[in-house]
């Protein structure tokens, strides 16, 4: 690999991004460089040329490496990582694994959750004993503070005024939609001081930000690879330390390495004398996640190699942090000017000399000049979405048709040659920036005139 390269155009040169698109919705898919594919195929070539070699000899000497380099990168052992396929495949495994729920158990979540784990959470309490959720309610922008405050208020009504039992905590490092920085410190904190479990939902963690688990002590934490670490998809590390190791019985699907529970002995009769061939120097909690079913999981492998990659070619982790943090501010800045909006971030008062705690990371999030109402709609666009205009030109879109709008103006972005997301939120549209190493100021300044022209055109 070459030494450090310049980010900005340079940098997208080493990446496999069409010429023709700007990639600024890093957020939701990740990429990779071209250097990454090559090892990719060939950890690809590999399996074909001769699977069982591969699958039986290579593969798990190639996955210990991988565990080994970031768990290194999160500063806890490697064995007490474990690779997945995605975050939420991290999250559903520990919702699965826990201890029986019972009636008086509750999961605490947040308003801005990730919708596929809200939805886990709703089908575990279709499937198990579980029968109460409860979410900490709030609107962006809001103090990382008052966050923290109403989740322990929360727990302690639950326990003190309703007699029913906290039992874990889900919460994100930085929220999907809108894209900011969540308090997971503090959050962490308070629910080990209030005895509740913590399962975070890191999908927007490793690589975005520095993250140091020994420090941390998270219950369970999970953190997708493939998003912002330059890794292939799919990919994410499934952390548990060893205390809760045990709690860990099985993968989804469950697979070779499933660990029967003593009441199953009458059905378990030789279950482990059958597993397939491992390492016997290995615990049980990594031999359950050596081999789950027959997907490709090739891209597991290449997480040393994009480790490497962006301390190589790209500086290092603090560079690439540094850079995205600041690309991410100063293009919510320019985009909002351009639109006549807002970029959302605490108050003023409430920044401190820090700043903005919710835009700690590498995505921003500018309103759009649309609101959300209801009452009359005198004019409808041409696509028959009904939306009015004030005399300042600002543009009302009907709640029923706030789906629909925001569909709309990604398929204009598409065509433009672009994406980001658009969303509604605290009764507006909002569209989120994710800043890259590949990207720089001028992408943003021409993202800006695109959206301001599309909103024309509403």
């Amino acid at each position: 690999m070459a030494g450090p390269t310049p980010f900005g155009a340079p940098m997208k040169e080493l990446f496999l991004i069409d010429e023709d698109f700007r990639n600024l919705n890093h957020g939701s898919f990740g990429t990779y460089p071209k250097a990454i594919q090559k090892v990719f195929r060939d950890y690809q070539h590999a399996s074909e040329a001769r699977p069982d070699v591969f699958r039986r000899y290579t593969q798990p000497k190639a996955i210990v490496a991988a565990r080994t380099a970031i768990a290194s990168l999160l500063h806890v052992p490697p064995e007490e990582c474990v690779l997945v396929k995605n975050a939420s495949t991290g999250i559903n495994t520990v919702l699965r694994n826990l201890p029986p729920f019972t009636p008086r158990d509750v999961i605490i979540y947040f308003d801005t959750v990730y919708g596929a784990v809200e939805r886990s959470l709703v089908a575990l309490c279709e499937s198990t004993a579980l029968q109460h959720l409860r979410k900490v309610e709030y609107t962006f922008p809001l103090a990382h503070g008052e966050i923290v405050r109403r989740f322990r208020a929360l727990v302690r009504q639950l326990r003190d005024e309703e007699h029913l039992n906290p039992k874990l905590a889900v919460f994100d490092t930085i929220v999907s939609m809108p894209g900011v920085r969540f308090p997971f410190e503090q959050l962490t904190r308070v629910a080990r001081e209030e005895g509740v479990l913590s399962v975070i939902d890191a999908a927007h963690g490793v690589g975005q930000i520095p993250l140091d688990l020994s420090v941390l002590q998270p219950d369970f934490f999970t953190t997708n690879c493939h998003k912002w670490l330059y890794v292939p998809r799919g990919c994410a590390v499934l952390y548990v330390p060893r205390r809760h190791q045990h709690l860990i019985r099985t993968t989804l699907p469950t697979s070779w390495g499933f660990i029967p529970a003593p009441e199953s002995a009458k059905w378990a009769a030789g279950l482990l004398a059958s597993t397939v061939e491992s390492d016997p120097d290995q615990s049980a909690f990594l031999r359950l996640f050596e081999f789950v079913a027959t997907t490709d999981d090739t891209a597991y492998c290449c997480i040393p190699e994009a480790i490497k990659f962006r301390e190589e070619v790209c500086g290092g982790e603090e560079k690439i942090y540094g850079y995205l943090e600041e690309l991410a501010k100063e293009a919510a800045d320019v985009v909002a000017r351009i639109l006549g909006t807002e970029v959302l971030k605490e108050e003023e008062e409430e920044e401190g000399e820090e700043g903005s705690r919710l835009m700690a990371c590498a995505m921003s999030n500018v309103r759009l000049p649309v609101r959300i109402g209801s009452g009359q709609f005198v004019a409808e666009s041409g696509s028959g979405i009904k939306v009015r205009k004030d005399a300042r030109g600002e543009v009302t879109v009907s709640c029923e048709d706030v789906g629909r709008l925001s569909g709309w103006i990604q398929d204009q972005l598409v065509e433009r040659g672009t994406f980001v997301p658009v969303f509604a939120h605290g009764g507006a549209l909002w569209t989120r920036l994710s800043a890259q190493v590949y990207l720089d100021i001028s992408d943003f300044e021409w993202l800006g005139g695109v959206l301001k022209e599309i909103c024309s055109e509403i």
